[in-house]
């Protein structure tokens, strides 16, 4: 089993932002992120997810088992377990007809989930879960123009 936490941040909203990953499998951590000069908090989330969804479904290490992704985005958690369907079905529009925002990201992560054993986890932000609280570290990180110290190393030695 593949744990995965994300997490976005934006200042501004749209201004400067931020995503990051912690990927653990049962001996190894990875953690990632990154940044966007102009973006807005929903994109760096679901960025969160599809950039840490490819580097595990691509890497060897960690392909071909069963993923569980905890967000605490509420609009990736409904956006992918509810409202992705209707929206393929109405040609993606909303409710209201309008466009779906953020279609490329949508679409990009329902290629890379299709037909894989994936789990979507809704866990609340600044709660004191450690590996969210890590997520929210890195992405907040990136979003002020920081550098953070990525991990990537056995999961023993993991803070």
């Amino acid at each position: 089993m593949i744990t995965i936490y994300t997490d976005g941040a934006s200042r501004g909203n749209p201004g400067p932002g931020g995503w990051g990953g912690v990927i653990v499998n049962e001996d190894w951590v990875i953690e990632m992120g990154g940044s966007d000069p102009h973006t807005t908090n929903n994109k760096m989330e679901l960025t969160a997810c599809i950039r840490s969804l490819e580097f595990t479904i691509f890497n060897s290490q960690f392909s071909n088992k069963p993923i569980q992704i905890y967000t605490d985005s509420e609009y990736v958690m409904k956006g992918i377990t509810e409202w992705i369907h209707r929206w393929q079905r109405k040609g993606w529009k909303t409710a209201n007809r309008k466009p779906v925002l953020n279609q490329d990201l949508w679409q990009k992560l329902i290629e890379l989930t299709e037909g894989k054993n994936i789990e979507w986890k809704y866990v609340a932000g600044h709660a004191g879960i450690p590996l969210n609280e890590r997520a929210d570290e890195i992405a907040t990180s990136f979003a002020d123009n920081l550098n953070p110290s990525l991990y990537d190393g056995p999961r023993d030695k993991y803070k």
